[in-house]
């Protein structure tokens, strides 16, 4: 089968973390030997690759054209306008990838159907591209697609425009596919497939080692992962640790990530008399964060919303067991006590109270790796190949 996968969130030569969970995933379907995928990853178009303009640098630095992990990934131009960028952005995608999808059916990679990621603008623009080239089309919906910018009136119509388009709507988790049930899109259409973890790349390292080689310590060692946005809560964890040393004067807090809020961050832990105690590392490469993972006692998850959380199965994957929000998709990844706690309230009073009984009860490392073991990506790959083999045997309907 030929499926071409769309999406804006797919990494590139320049920003090889963006959107690896679209890879991944789609990298585990191809070794089903069942699949054969190109890839069309837009990208905004920017005129100048002057490092000074960060990531609309990146952008236009992307190359047209690469192969990654032995995929043929296209990254097309489109115009992401000031102001009414978003409104446009589905179309303006739409019209950007249209030639290179000409292009592929040309060369003769004439695809079964189009498996596209992120309901808006990308689920959109993938469905016009669907209508344009009479070809089914599969979305998935991760996270703030379905969660948050459906809130929006225009953006929520050209949602639900989309999925009855789809033959067939995928979610991370279920908490995603009961949006569009409650819209009243047919439940025959929805399908949850979640996310698996790499269970080769995210392992347990011993974890006294790892603390020496990357010079952090502390009793407990916290961890928060995530880009430094108002919605990951850092400011929330940071609020945990303000609690936490009031008996606990050895906790450390360790912040993975870059963004807009790290100055606020700065200033809040210097507020709360915290700042000696924190430690904000900036971007990693994904590559190197099961060294932290290894290192730390408990990840947080401070989340006001998430589809379903890659860190979480990342860190549990090496023995690092979780406090997270009790929200959308995050039940079902923490679902048994050695996965760690969920938290009811978003504050840090709550945060260090659920980090206080998960120490309280003890922490077993190996049996939060094997539950992570139960998570590999398998059951997702086959729920994939039945879902295309079942619209591609229907004439594009699921």
């Amino acid at each position: 089968m030929k499926i071409l996968t769309f999406s804006t969130l797919f990494p590139s030569s320049v920003r090889p973390s963006h959107g690896i969970f679209v890879e991944t995933r789609l990298r585990e379907l191809l070794k089903s030997g069942q699949v054969e995928s190109r890839v069309i990853a837009p990208v905004p178009w920017f005129p100048s690759t002057n490092p000074r303009w960060g990531d609309y640098a990146r952008f236009a630095a992307t190359p047209l054209r690469e192969q990654r992990n032995g995929l043929d990934v296209r990254h097309p131009r489109y115009l992401l306008a000031p102001k009414v960028g978003m409104t446009l952005a589905p179309l303006t995608l739409a019209l950007g990838a249209r030639a290179v999808v000409r292009e592929l059916i040309d060369e003769g990679f004439d695809f079964d159907l189009i498996d596209a990621h992120y309901y808006y603008p990308d689920g959109v623009a993938a469905a016009l591209l669907a209508k344009w080239f009479g070809k089914p089309l599969t979305i998935t919906a991760r996270g703030t697609d379905l969660n948050l910018i459906s809130q929006y009136a225009l953006p929520r119509r050209m949602i639900e425009w989309a999925a009855r388009r789809a033959a067939g709507s995928i979610g991370v988790c279920a908490a995603l596919m009961d949006v569009l049930r409650g819209w009243g899109h047919d439940p025959a259409r929805l399908n949850v497939l979640r996310n698996g973890v790499d269970l080769e790349r995210f392992k347990p390292l011993p974890q006294d080692r790892m603390r020496a080689e990357l010079g952090v310590g502390g009793e407990p060692l916290l961890l928060s992962v995530g880009h430094l946005i108002e919605r990951k809560g850092h400011h929330v964890a940071i609020e945990a640790l303000a609690e936490m040393v009031k008996t606990r004067p050895g906790a450390r807090l360790l912040v993975i990530g870059e963004g807009q809020e790290r100055a606020a961050l700065t200033a809040l832990a210097a507020r709360l008399g915290v700042n000696d105690k924190l430690r904000l590392t900036g971007s990693l490469p994904n590559t190197e964060l099961l060294k932290w993972y290894s290192a730390a006692d408990v990840l947080l998850l401070c989340s006001s919303r998430e589809g379903w959380a890659n860190v979480l199965l990342e860190s549990m994957a090496c023995g690092t067991p979780v406090v997270a929000t009790d929200i959308w998709g995050t039940p079902e990844v923490v679902a048994a006590p050695e996965a760690g706690r969920l938290v009811a309230e978003r504050t840090g009073a709550a945060f260090a109270a659920g980090i206080e009984a998960l120490l309280a009860d003890g922490t077993d490392r190996a049996a939060t790796r094997r539950y992570a073991e139960g998570f590999s990506w398998q059951s997702t790959t086959d729920g994939q190949l039945r879902l295309f083999n079942a619209i591609k045997g229907e004439g594009g309907r699921a």
